[in-house]
């Protein structure tokens, strides 16, 4: 008897959603927003933290400039819409993040975690769309993306509220960093880009840690802190994902 792929990861997510839903409420912790590096240079406060979200603006023009170059080669629907969305989150991402570090604080963090969830929905349905087929993509598509955003909107509320709670964007943000591995293992020849999902995920992996460690970084190299080389280094794994959307012409059947 085989174990598909789908069951995997809806046991993953059902586990993950239940995890969380029997733990406490994660309320934004106000540390958050020390960050080690907090210079002024030219007038902006959090000068490296804020112009470090440069390269997004770039992977995000790229993206959406090839968007419209290759429109009418893709099919109708899904297949033109992935790549629009995956790239107009990297370009507003540089905006949302960039007015985030000018001024840390919970308002302003939602205008950061908003567009990265267009990101991360978008790349998700992109990889169901070519290892699981086009239905599926579709479906995820459409769900992913609306509960994208409505994770960011409820912690958003709830912080205003006085009880925030981030366990739907950890959700959101982590199960498709769980889910990849698990359609590389079950079809492990099935796409042309499989050293670009495991670069995403290795520069995903080492911009989190980067972000982790954000004082002790800064102490280190006196110059950048974990924060800024966090911005840096994910930009990285988003050059690998507009790599994957240049050469992506899917099949409609």
């Amino acid at each position: 008897m085989s174990i598909s792929p789908l069951a995997i990861m809806g046991s993953l997510l059902l586990l993950a959603s239940l995890g969380l839903g029997f733990a406490d409420p994660i309320p934004q912790n106000p540390a958050y927003h020390d960050y080690g590096d907090q210079r002024v240079i030219l007038g902006i406060p959090y000068f490296w933290n804020v112009v470090s979200n440069l390269p997004m603006l770039f992977i995000g023009s790229y993206g959406l400039w090839q968007c419209a170059r290759h429109w009418s080669r893709r099919p109708a629907g899904v297949a033109r819409l992935i790549p629009l969305v995956l790239s107009f989150g990297i370009f507003i991402t540089c905006f949302g993040s960039a007015y985030y570090h000018w001024s840390p604080g919970n308002t302003t963090l939602f205008w950061d975690r908003f567009p990265m969830t267009l990101m991360f929905m978008a790349l998700f349905a992109l990889l169901m769309y070519d290892f699981l087929g086009p239905r599926v993509g579709a479906r995820t598509f459409w769900l992913a993306i609306p509960l994208g955003m409505a994770s960011v909107l409820y912690w958003h509320f709830t912080e205003a509220a006085g009880h925030g709670d981030l366990r739907p964007y950890a959700l959101v943000q982590f199960f498709p960093m769980a889910a990849a591995p698990v359609l590389l293992l079950f079809y492990p020849g099935k796409v042309p880009y499989v050293r670009y999902i495991l670069l995403i995920l290795g520069w995903y992996a080492v911009a989190k840690a980067c972000e982790h460690f954000d004082k002790e970084i800064y102490t280190a190299l006196g110059f950048w802190s974990g924060h800024t080389l966090k911005h840096l280094l994910g930009a990285i794994g988003l050059v690998y994902a507009m790599k994957i959307v240049d050469g992506w012409y899917p099949h409609s059947h």
